[in-house]
């Protein structure tokens, strides 16, 4: 039995996390900004901003992991994304060097490395980031200069390892952080299908792949967590064959700049009659390019596996609707 400060453990990938390491045995020291409780694991409220909370509540800690921060698309947010991601990161490694842990492993996105215009294209961690396109994106960008200072702060005393998962799918989204997408697709309310491609992962696999990076993973590296590349129009399709929802059947240009046209003139059609878009700019944007990526490293180097992409997409429209946040479309089906 050992004991692991998790930072972010409210969040929808921390959450999975705290469960897990207590189902393996260990004491947890459960950190959120707000504190709160999970089951019965009571967290302390820790801002990763401030160095000197972080370091009293890892005392004694034998490891760490930070899965902190905000997920938005929203580019008007930039300001609050940098001092999450990158001030965060650093104050929070700098606290739990301080309190004496010797190894933290840091959850960033597949989004810092994987993202491309070529759908034949499956990137990895031997891939350079690609700055051109994520430094329009405040979300990645503010990601991947978290992992620099990650990066930067190993050291004899002091090991960080970086995993890099894919969009988060599974229960327990109570933020809805990752899975909104499938939500909207289940209340119809994507009104067209984009022409990009995604790649996803079960958050429970996610929270087992930084658990065994934590256990064997080198210090200075990231590792790419995902199960599954898809087009954005299969993944739909899957969602209609599980639950009976038709997919949309417009599909927008593969032409990105025309495809960003059209919807601007829909929005603006939608706005006119005093309704608010579906679907904001920005993730059509983002869904008109690939964000393919390769897991080899993490399943040869750690030993982890992912689980049937089938069983995810199961277990995230289920929990959507067992939790309220959609209609029971098995109703729908059975009348």
């Amino acid at each position: 039995m050992a004991r692991y400060w998790v930072g972010g453990a409210t969040g929808f990938l921390g959450s999975h996390l705290a469960r897990l390491l207590q189902a393996r045995g260990h004491e947890v020291v459960g950190v959120s900004r707000s504190g709160g409780s999970l089951g019965s694991l009571e967290l302390a409220a820790v801002d990763v901003l401030d160095p000197e909370r972080v370091r009293e509540s890892a005392q004694g800690c034998d490891g760490a992991f930070l899965a902190t921060g905000l997920v938005t698309r929203d580019r008007e947010a930039a300001e609050e994304l940098h001092r999450l991601h990158v001030v965060g990161t650093r104050s929070a490694l700098q606290g739990l060097r301080a309190a004496g842990v010797r190894r933290t492993v840091v959850a960033s996105t597949s989004g810092t490395i994987a993202v491309g215009k070529d759908p034949k294209r499956i990137f990895d961690e031997r891939d350079d980031p690609p700055l051109e396109l994520i430094a329009s994106w405040p979300y990645y960008r503010s990601k991947l200069f978290g992992e620099s200072e990650a990066l930067d702060a190993n050291g004899p005393d002091f090991e960080v390892v970086i995993v890099n998962p894919s969009l988060l799918l599974g229960p327990g989204d109570i933020r809805e952080s990752s899975t909104g997408d499938v939500r909207r697709f289940l209340e119809r309310s994507i009104p067209a299908v984009p022409s990009g491609g995604m790649a996803f992962v079960d958050v429970r696999d996610a929270a087992l792949g930084m658990w065994l990076a934590f256990e064997r993973g080198q210090a200075g590296e990231r590792y790419l967590l995902n199960a599954k590349n898809l087009t954005i129009a299969a993944f739909l399709q899957r969602l209609s064959r599980l639950t009976g929802v038709k997919a949309p059947l417009l599909r927008l240009p593969k032409h990105r700049e025309f495809a960003l046209q059209l919807n601007q003139v829909f929005n603006k059609a939608v706005r006119a009659i005093g309704g608010e878009p579906p679907v904001d700019e920005i993730s059509v944007e983002m869904s008109q390019y690939f964000w393919y990526c390769d897991s080899a490293k993490a399943q040869e180097d750690l030993g982890w596996q992912p689980r049937d992409p089938g069983e995810t997409l199961r277990d995230t429209v289920f929990d959507l609707v067992e939790r309220g946040v959609v209609p029971d479309f098995r109703k729908r089906r059975a009348s």
